[in-house]
């Protein structure tokens, strides 16, 4: 059983410029995702997919490989994950798992990262494993405004319905996917009955598109450090 780890990380960053470079608690902030991906001891190699050189070498300087540079069509902001995983396997020797770790992570933990893994080898059947958390309230009560402005249920049908009667939603944690490589090549889709849960808690998810993710990001870091949560 071969396993390689995969970590996106363009040059482009419009709402937090440089994000993938810049320093989260004294280093870059891809450097937390490298770090873990290694020490995790479950990957043959670590590879980050890059059309940027600088982000080429300190991935380098930390333990990454970069066997190759993403080309620009690639590295737009409208090319999704699938498909620079899908360049980075074809680029590389075989292997039988592929795990695309994002590069900001920074509260990714090595035991979820061997989860999903576990979950891969123990359901042959299934394409794909990857981070999720519940959503802090029930999706059917979510609100949306109307044509005036004026907020509106987005699901009436349950409008009245007790909480607790309401059926438990998850979202996409942003951590990491966990796929067969032969289903990447494929192309199946993720977000389907081919894919099973690594359910993290809500206190370990943190996406990071905004300023204001990255501060609580930081936050949710040093809480966690301080508690022992993160190694």
């Amino acid at each position: 059983m071969s396993c390689v780890a995969i970590i996106p990380a363009r040059g482009g960053s419009k709402r937090i410029p440089r994000k993938n470079l810049k320093p989260f608690d004294g280093v870059p902030m891809i450097v937390r995702s490298i770090r873990t991906a290694l020490d995790s001891g479950l990957f043959e190699q670590v590879v980050v997919s890059t059309d940027d050189q600088e982000i080429a070498e300190v991935a380098r300087v930390h333990g990454a490989q970069v066997p190759f540079m993403r080309p620009a069509d690639l590295a737009d902001d409208f090319t999704g994950t699938a498909a620079v995983i899908v360049h980075a396997l074809q680029q590389l020797p075989a292997f039988d798992y592929a795990c695309c770790v994002y590069a900001t992570a920074p509260l990714l933990q090595a035991r979820y990262l061997r989860q999903g893994l576990e979950l891969l080898i123990n359901h042959p059947r299934k394409s794909f494993a990857f981070s999720v958390c519940t959503f802090g309230f029930p999706v059917q009560r979510a609100l949306t405004l109307d044509e005036e402005g004026a907020l509106t249920s987005l699901y009436p049908e349950f409008r009245t319905t007790r909480s607790q009667d309401l059926r438990e939603a998850f979202q996409d944690a942003g951590q990491f996917y966990w796929g067969r490589s032969e289903a990447w090549l494929r192309g199946e889709t993720l977000f389907s009955p081919a894919s099973l849960p690594v359910i993290l808690p809500r206190h370990l998810v943190q996406d990071i598109d905004t300023p204001e993710d990255w501060q609580r990001a930081e936050y949710l870091y040093a809480a966690l450090m301080a508690g022992g949560e993160l190694q």
